[in-house]
């Protein structure tokens, strides 16, 4: 039989308790239910889930501190947190993904969607272990078998990536472009071809941050909100969270948690300046705002590459780094290079 996973369930109410414990089993997860807080610290420290599904409103201990204790302990710092509450308000929703949340699901909620949630974020989770076991075994092999592990390293970023794009049809090819035109200004910078791979990994899942983000903020039809543009900024941290414990043999997690940092500070989430931002989220930085301004996003019509490139052009110097937002332009206007369909 396949082997779906193991989630530990956690609410005071013994209703919903029962009903979401019963929901799961039907298809086909093994299941632990714990009806308070101090219960589910106890489940999850002896025998660590795969996914815990966490209530916030529960009396002595509530989801909140359940969460926070849980990523302070080593066995289950990396285990996936879902919380399924009442709870609507949207800072209540980032204190939750501030405490290491990866997920939140609003009651009363939609059975197919809450399924299709759970399903993402164990995948995921497997990816990321599955890729340290890779990467791992990649550092104890020979040179003959680098080729073949490495292989199975953009197999595995490639399903993360693809990950990400069924959270976010709006954007689907979006990090597949990015990386293509990163690599393109890579290669005529010119960077090591050893380089050049690493950069593509990271362009791939430069967004990876953003299978947490809502899927009604991805697709958000309008302009969004303050808090709601605030919890999208958070994207760059989590996709960094996700991937700094693989040990790549290139800077991807911090070239995923730069990529939105700007020359002259104004960017986010560190505020970093010039030379303290990493060469490889430079180039993704400029291959990120392109791609984005030319195609099309929920609340707006693409503006075209034309607007793009003037957008780096202008800003070149100042939010951009200079030589790369000059070999972007080359590319376009001299080079005729475009982006992928």
């Amino acid at each position: 039989m396949e082997d779906k996973g193991i989630i530990l369930v956690v609410d005071d109410t013994p209703a919903s308790l029962k009903l979401l414990t019963n929901l799961l089993k039907e298809e086909g997860y093994k299941v632990r239910s714990a009806i308070n807080g101090e219960l589910a610290l106890h489940s999850a420290a002896g025998n660590p889930p795969e996914l815990i599904l966490l209530d916030i409103c529960m009396p002595e201990m509530d989801g909140y501190e359940v969460c926070r204790r849980l990523k302070h302990q080593a066995d289950t710092h990396n285990v996936p947190v879902i919380f399924v509450s009442a709870v609507t308000d949207t800072d209540e929703k980032v204190k939750g993904f501030e405490l290491g949340a990866v997920d939140f699901v609003t009651k009363p909620y939609q059975r197919e969607e809450l399924l299709a949630r759970v399903r993402t974020h164990l995948e995921v989770n497997r990816l990321r272990n599955r890729l340290e076991e890779l990467v791992d075994e990649r550092t104890g092999k020979l040179v003959e078998s680098e080729k073949k592990l490495r292989a199975g390293l953009l197999d595995f970023i490639a399903a993360m990536a693809a990950t990400v794009e069924m959270r976010d049809p709006y954007t689907a090819g979006h990090q597949r472009r990015v990386a293509n035109l990163a690599v393109a200004i890579g290669r005529e910078l010119p960077l090591a071809e050893d380089q050049l791979e690493g950069l593509h990994l990271a362009g791939v899942v430069h967004d990876v941050g953003k299978i947490p983000v809502p899927a009604e903020i991805l697709s958000m039809p309008r302009r969004l909100s303050e808090i709601e543009f605030n919890l999208i900024k958070e994207h760059s941290k989590t996709g960094y969270e996700i991937m700094k414990s693989i040990d790549f043999p290139w800077p991807i997690s911090q070239a995923i948690l730069q990529h939105h940092e700007r020359l002259d500070g104004s960017g986010y989430p560190q505020g970093l300046k010039g030379r303290d931002i990493l060469l490889e989220a430079k180039i993704l930085a400029v291959a990120d705002v392109v791609e984005a301004m030319a195609s099309h996003r929920p609340y707006r019509p693409g503006l075209g590459i034309a607007a793009a490139l003037e957008e780096i052009e202008n800003n070149s110097g100042v939010l951009y780094d200079s030589a790369v937002a000059s070999v972007c332009l080359k590319l376009f206007r001299q080079l005729g290079y475009q982006l992928p369909a």
